[in-house]
């Protein structure tokens, strides 16, 4: 799922070369002419005024259009040939064209066609067309229901309701037509000019016309009288905007299908997609009535006595078959294992103490024995086949789907339970409910494995419904929800839902009855629950979603209709036959051979059940009704190609798995090994043969071929293609329902998310991978026996491509990436990254509040204080607050069971949340919330939130700059402020921290700048963590975590405050004032405690703009010499490259050798040893600097083929960059040479 982040939107200055100016002159640089009152007393100082920090927000979708209908320019039939030419461009354009594919293949029968032989051609070029159009768009990241207003005014008078809709009618004659019309128009003539060859072979049928059945209805519905001259004023409308417009021919439109199809037509296309289209339904036939009379209610159908009567029969014939067909055979109770005692035992038990040991997961007593279940699962009498795998409730395909204990299955969005949920007065069932459903049309992008060349078509009143999706009919409108995107066949799709006109031929009832057949009894999903676990079986309630399939037909003007519900009911009791009678098999068996193939490719995809059976269902891939005994009459034969699940195949095998990682590990030995022997190149040639010798096993494949007698079968009508879209719907529902659960959490936050995705990133756990919106397996498995047969799937990398962030290749790999000027968004869909901001945030909230809350305790009392907030246990009790476990998105599984896990993952998804409350909101808004939770008492709250100002500001409230004439240690600092263009309005905060611990308490600073140097600390973690988590997306947590070691850390710091010459400005008690050598550490401070002076003095835009010109820009140069890893850990890393297969792994060992020189100035000599040999030898004035200086000896002596590696990646990923760093260098070096001669 691809998530768009948002950020601050800050003018960062321009990143100078690392040459000749020095800090100082590019900080004067970058605040050139641009100007900012400190002070009214003051001059203005020359550094930026901060602007303003805009939150961003995802673009949504503009304003609502009319339905626009257009009219089709009639043209000639064409000839066969060119008719032929445009279906095979058309199927070229929609991916489902083969040059094997059988589908166009006229000459491969001669004898008399069957009737869907005789459609197939002109369905299928019309399924594929608009399927294609329905399925390829992408577009935006959020759906904003515009409509919702017109939805609820369902209930309001009609007059009101005419008011409005001549308002929109006004508007749109006065010419207020948006460029969203506009570019309707246009595709829409696109649109009319592809199709036209289609349309010229419908054939007509003006009996039906949508105007004569309403000539024929005995009572108008009074809606229907209100939308009937909308709809032929915008026709009229439509229809003299496209007179002016030139006949496109036929090459033009071939040209732009083939390769001529740009960005912009797409754009275009895909605004046509997301809007209303005008929708209208086939005749009631008596089985409705939406005489205003005969309304309960909010409806405005009412089903009649037939309608009734076909339910009756319905429900009777096909609802309830499956039950009958289970309650006829015998019982059967598997034997019970020691899992399924755990578990009663777990939910007989109460569990509500904290404890880890009473709360864990029942799976954790004892081993669990996946083999003993699947064996079970085998052996259940009713099984169809061997190799064909069922669902049970509750049950996966290795065991129970749930191993959690009984207190963790009580809450959670992995258990079923979205918080906020209320249960819903059911609907009435014998009318469509209109007033209180809000309609969405479903559909999928990109169309790859939903468009089948044997789509499921419904024949009525001479013409063609072809399925092409779902409809959805909500209880609540679907505001503020974002795409759905789920990855599946390894493809990553978007769900989109599009509210529309709603259909009105339906009665809830039909819909329920259609959902009960399909999802429970042939589909067989029996964990997926639309009214939530504690009303599963509460017949008062109503499900929050009804879905209607959609069998529609394109309408010359640009209009669909819709087969109305009762239609399709009737199609399904007509198709309920058997697959081959046995009154009729000695007949069929005698059939030709042409006969008998026209037959089978009629039953090939369609999806035949045998009630009882487990699994029930199964699609038909071949018929085969070859006699092997001449003596015995014996039923056809249904061939099934089928997957195995994993957990049976290779893929589960544990011998496979330890192969398979010994001989990943082997290969990355020798890969890294500086010299192979042949015997090594044996061993891995061997277990690559092992591995392969597993997976031609028969019984290890993934691929399996079932033979069944259709001896028992039933005929559905239904095919793969609404099996393959119906699976997609758990999964939008489940996204739905958790986006609607978020808003409560809205609430309890305080703050309102504009962009929902980045709430939903906050709350998902690393763990958290597929989504299938219900039990995974159930999924896997009615995909594997009812879904298309050979779906596509794409590359193998979307489930790690952004994910992988172990070993060593894939840790240079990512720290070779440059920042990115203009970053998108990051493609890590975990709360990791947001986990790593939020953190900096709440350690800096924690510092601000403390160091001017406690202005007399010194630094080490501060660093307590914070560490005693800010701790895992403290942060998952203010989680707990919010109540962030019942929000939380986590693998469903015993890893989160455990209380201190689960506390573990509460504390890292509250810093997630904060780092998405900063992100998006502002640093005042994450204050407020922090603030909030910490303290349940106002006064606390009010005294932690508004804290006093520093006591050198409220000494001199205004400005302090007038005690610079009588201050010779302030008039000093005025060269500073003229050298970085910063004109501070209370200097002494400056003079504070230049002021060294070894400087005692004076009335000028009130100390010196150790407390400051703790403030200043977290400011720089706050600024470098936002500006990597923006400019690194593709980095993870522990990536971000070097990177910012390599900025804030004592040597850089040193480095920077040297180039800006503050030693010359460190206050100190030398009388003599002679220029001090200060050591590495006393700089850092220095340069931290400036940072806290400076946001003191002005605010944390100032810090950002000093950090992007004199941190950031080294970035760069850190990447390319890869001084983000230290000399140990990169030797280290160099060392474990170079184990043994089978040993323990060699690590560097140090030993000190030599330690000289008085105590408080000593020199240590220590060398670092590997598997036996001095590698490398360094001195410092610590041991810890002596072992860097070993270790960098070390890398560079030794040969390790690893440093070779980086070497040359870095070398062809960055060679101008490398040339131009290197220019610079030695640039800067002899310009270096040339001033200290001049000085000479």
């Amino acid at each position: 799922m691809v998530l768009h982040h948002p950020h601050r939107q800050r003018r960062v200055c321009p990143q100078p070369a690392p040459a000749r100016p020095g800090p100082a002159g590019r900080l004067r640089a970058a605040h050139a002419g641009r100007g900012g009152a400190s002070c009214s007393r003051v001059p203005a100082p020359r550094f930026p005024l901060p602007e303003q920090r805009v939150g961003w927000m995802s673009p949504c979708g503009g304003e609502p259009c009319l339905s626009i209908l257009d009219e089709d320019v009639p043209v000639g039939r064409g000839d066969q040939e060119q008719e032929l030419q445009h279906r095979l461009i058309v199927l070229r354009t929609c991916g489902s064209f083969t040059p094997s594919s059988p589908l166009y293949s006229t000459s491969q029968y001669q004898g008399e066609k069957s009737q869907s032989d005789r459609r197939s051609p002109e369905r299928s070029k019309h399924y594929d067309e608009h399927r294609h159009r329905e399925h390829s768009h992408i577009h935006g990241d959020r759906h904003r229901s515009n409509n919702h207003g017109d939805r609820r005014d369902r209930g309001r008078s009609p007059d009101r309701r005419r008011q409005e809709s001549s308002r929109h009618r006004t508007e749109y004659d006065r010419g207020r037509m948006s460029p969203h019309h506009r570019s309707y128009e246009r595709s829409r003539e696109r649109e009319r000019d592809r199709h036209r060859h289609r349309d010229s072979r419908r054939s007509p049928s003006p009996d039906r016309s949508y105007k004569k059945d309403y000539k024929r209805t005995g009572s108008r519905s009074p809606s229907r009288e209100r939308k009937r001259p909308r709809w032929e004023e915008e026709r009229e409308r439509w229809s003299e905007s496209q007179s002016a417009n030139k006949e496109k021919n036929y090459t033009s439109i071939k040209d732009k299908e083939s390769e001529e199809n740009t960005s912009e037509k797409n754009e275009d296309e895909d605004d046509e997609l997301l809007k209303p289209v005008w929708v209208r339904c086939t005749h009631s036939e008596s089985y409705y009535s939406n005489d205003p009379m005969d309304q309960v209610g909010d409806s405005t159908v009412v089903g009649t006595s037939k309608l009734r009567d076909l339910y009756e029969k319905f429900e009777e014939e096909l609802g309830k078959r499956q039950a009958k067909a289970k309650a006829a055979r015998p019982p059967w109770e598997p034997p019970k294992t020691k899992l399924d005692e755990d578990l009663e035992s777990s939910s007989d038990s109460e569990c509500d103490s904290d404890d880890d040991s009473s709360c864990s997961s029942s799976s954790d007593s004892e081993v669990f024995d996946v083999i003993a279940e699947i064996k079970r699962k085998k052996a259940h009498p009713d099984r169809l086949h061997e190799e064909l795998w069922y669902n049970d409730p509750g049950q996966m395909n290795d065991g129970p789907l749930c191993k959690c204990s009984a207190k963790a299955r009580r809450t959670g969005i992995r258990h079923g339970i979205y918080p906020g949920e209320e249960p819903i007065k059911p609907c009435r069932p014998m009318t469509n409910n209109a007033g209180r459903l809000y309609h969405y049309r479903i559909t999928v992008s990109p169309p790859t494995n939903f468009l089948t060349d044997r789509p499921t078509v419904i024949e009525y009143d001479d013409h063609e419904y072809i399925f092409e999706g779902f409809s959805m009919f909500s209880h609540a409108p679907l505001t503020n929800i974002p795409l759905c995107k789920v990855i599946r066949f390894n493809i990553d799709y978007t769900i989109h839902f599009i509210e529309e006109m709603m259909p009105e031929n339906f009665c809830v009832k039909g819909l329920e009855l259609f959902s009960s057949y399909l999802f429970k009894d042939i589909l067989e999903l029996y964990d997926w629950n639309l009214k939530g676990p504690s009303l599963e079986n509460d017949s008062v309630s109503c499900p929050r979603f009804h879905f209607m399939p959609r069998f529609v037909r394109f309408l010359p003007d640009g209009g669909k209709e819709v087969l109305s519900m009762h239609q399709i009911l009737l199609y399904l009791l007509r198709c309920n036959k058997a697959l081959v009678p046995e009154e009729e098999i000695a007949n069929m068996l005698q059939w030709e051979e042409l006969e008998w193939q026209k037959y089978a490719e009629e039953c090939k995809g369609m999806i035949v059940t045998s009630p009882g059976m487990k699994p029930s269902s199964v699609r038909i891939d071949q018929l085969d009704r070859e006699q092997f005994n001449p003596d015995v009459i014996t039923f056809p034969i249904i061939v099934h190609f089928g997957i195995r699940p994993a957990q049976l195949s290779y893929a589960g095998d544990p011998q496979y798995q330890k192969l398979w990682k010994s001989y990943v590990k082997l290969r990355h030995l020798l890969a890294n090994s500086p010299k192979v022997k042949q015997a090594d190149k044996q061993k891995l040639s061997q277990r690559e043969e092992a591995l392969q010798k597993i997976r031609q096993k028969n019984t290890m494949r993934r691929e399996v071929t079932v033979e069944l007698s259709s001896q028992g079968f039933w005929k559905t009508g239904i095919r793969s293609d609404v099996c393959q879209h119906a699976m997609m719907l758990p999964v939008l529902t489940h996204h739905i329902r958790y986006h609607q659960c978020l808003m409560h959490l809205d609430k309890l936050i305080g703050y309102t998310f504009r962009d929902r995705c980045l709430l939903q990133l906050a709350m998902t756990h690393p763990s958290h991978h597929l989504n299938f919106g219900m039990n995974p397996d159930h999924a896997r498995n009615s995909l594997s026996n009812c879904g298309i047969r050979q779906p596509k799937y794409g590359d193998r990398k979307v489930h790690h491509m952004h994910m992988r962030k172990k070993g060593i290749n894939t840790l240079i790999n990512i720290m070779s990436r440059l920042g990115q000027d203009d970053p998108a968004p990051s493609r890590i869909n975990h709360n990791e990254r947001l986990e790593f901001l939020g953190d900096a945030v709440v350690e800096f909230l924690t510092s601000v509040h403390l160091y001017y809350l406690f202005p007399t305790l010194e630094e080490g009392g501060l660093a307590t204080y914070r560490t005693a907030i800010v701790q895992n246990q403290h942060l998952a009790m203010l989680a707990k607050k919010l109540e962030l476990d019942r929000f939380m998105l986590y693998a469903h599984g015993p890893d989160l069971c455990r209380e201190s896990d689960l506390r573990h993952a509460m504390a890292n998804c509250f810093e997630a949340l904060i780092g998405a409350v900063y992100l998006e909101g502002s640093l005042e808004e994450a204050k407020q919330l922090f603030g909030r939770l910490l303290f349940n008492d106002k006064d606390l709250r009010d005294v932690w939130l508004n804290y006093p100002l520093h006591p050198l500001q409220l000494q001199e409230s205004n400005t302090d700059r007038q005690l610079i004439e009588t201050s010779p240690v302030l008039q000093k600092l005025t060269e500073f402020e003229e050298a970085i263009g910063v004109i501070f309005t209370h200097v002494r905060l400056l003079a504070r921290a230049f002021t060294l611990r070894t400087v005692g308490f004076n009335h000028l600073t009130l100390g010196h700048n150790q407390r400051m140097e703790f403030l200043g600390d977290s400011i720089m973690q706050l600024v470098a963590t936002e500006y990597l988590f923006i400019h690194f997306p593709d980095h993870h947590e522990g990536h971000l975590t070097l990177l910012r070691s390599s900025l804030v850390n004592n040597r850089t710091q040193a480095k920077v405050a040297e180039e800006l010459g503050m030693q010359e400005f460190a206050i100190t008690n030398d009388k003599t004032k002679r220029p001090v050598a200060l050591r590495t550490k006393t700089l850092a401070d220095l340069l931290e405690s400036f940072i806290a002076a400076l946001y003191i003095d002005k605010d944390l835009e100032y810090v950002h703009t000093f950090m992007n010109v004199c941190f950031f820009p080294r970035l760069k140069e850190f990447i390319l010499n890869q001084d983000w890893n230290d000399p140990k850990s990169q030797l280290q890393q160099c060392c474990l490259t170079l184990r043994t297969e089978g040993k323990e792994p060699d690590i560097p060992l140090y030993k000190t050798l030599q330690t000289v020189g008085p105590s408080h100035a000593r020199t240590y000599t220590v060398a670092v040893y590997f598997k036996g040999e001095r590698i490398g030898c360094g001195k410092g004035p610590s041991i810890q600097q002596a072992e860097m200086g070993a270790a960098m000896d070390a890398l560079e002596k030794y040969n390790f083929p690893q440093m070779a590696h980086q070497k040359r990646f870095i070398e062809r990923k960055y060679r101008q960059e490398l040339k131009e760093m290197r220019w610079e260098r030695e640039h800067q070096e002899r310009e270096t040479d040339e001033t200290e001669e001049a000085r000479k």
